[in-house]
């Protein structure tokens, strides 16, 4: 149950994709594109999956998922019930939709910061997801540089607001050596190595060349959490991938990814991820039901 990639029909007339979506199902399976994408649900009733974070779907949800982060929408009708289906507005584009030399303009600083916390998905909430919504909602009407222009206003609404939650959690997105100081590279690069194993403070404060008590405020500073939360992301991160293999046991990751029990794994992947380890499955398994990639 990987996800499968999917090409854009970007055309060639266009700088960036939209799409309306009206039916029954979003007809997707979980996948994942070189090119960004925000996704506008007017009408929906079921879940999202982005990464390794399970939300119920609702009307006006909106989500910014970032390149290559495997996700899916899925629309469900408990027990076979009638009811009204799907109606969204998905927007993807690359991050030099606009031409390279916008993002090295002083002014896109916000933008660029906007598309590395991207990399895990967020979730837009409150006053911003309002606006950004009636934008939206225009943009498949407009075309030339006024299309382009309503969708830059969107991003830069996006890339100044407080009110966008990540989703994925760190462990299922990052990867050893993405900062830049030398330093949290060691530290990255050694609980991934360790990662199966325990991992003390003091080890890992080692691998910093800095005090337990420094290395513990740094490494805050750094991430804004404790040692044991970002350990325990990483482990739920990783089972979340080895889940989608059905020949591993439930009970062999738990102990691959560093778990004392299997009761510590579940409470643990139900703190973080807030389904159950099989149930996290069951909804991949749903996702994987042969369709078009949306």
């Amino acid at each position: 149950m990987k996800p499968v990639f999917e090409k854009t029909p970007q055309r060639d007339w266009e700088s960036f994709h939209c799409e309306v979506v009206r039916g029954e199902s979003y007809n997707a399976v979980w996948h994942f594109h070189p090119e960004l994408q925000l996704t506008l649900a007017l009408q929906s009733c079921g879940y999202r999956l982005v990464g390794d974070r399970l939300d119920s779907l609702a009307p006006g949800d909106l989500v910014l998922v970032g390149a290559n982060l495997p996700h899916v929408w899925q629309q469900d009708r408990p027990n076979g019930a009638a009811g009204p289906g799907v109606h969204a507005i998905i927007l993807r584009f690359r991050e030099t939709f606009a031409g390279r030399e916008l993002l090295e303009l002083p002014e896109a600083g916000p933008l660029r910061r906007l598309f590395r916390r991207a990399a895990r998905g967020l979730e837009v909430s409150g006053r911003t997801r309002r606006e950004a919504a009636v934008r939206m909602e225009r943009i498949p009407q407009l075309s030339g540089l006024t299309r382009l222009g309503e969708l830059l206003a969107i991003l830069d609404l996006l890339a100044h607001s407080t009110e966008l939650k990540p989703l994925a959690t760190s462990g299922y997105v990052a990867a050893p050596g993405v900062e830049d100081e030398e330093r949290m590279r060691r530290v990255l690069s050694y609980i991934d190595a360790h990662l199966g194993e325990a991992i003390g403070r003091a080890e890992a404060a080692a691998a910093a060349n800095l005090s337990v008590g420094a290395f513990s405020r740094f490494f805050n500073r750094r991430t804004g959490k404790s040692l044991p939360q970002y350990v325990n992301e990483m482990r739920v991160g990783r089972a979340c991938r080895r889940l989608a293999d059905e020949r591993l046991k439930v009970l062999d990751i738990a102990m691959e990814t560093g778990f004392s029990s299997l009761a510590n794994f579940n409470r643990r992947f139900r703190e973080i991820t807030r389904v159950s380890p099989r149930d996290y499955r069951l909804q991949l398994r749903k996702s994987a039901a042969p369709a078009r990639a949306l």
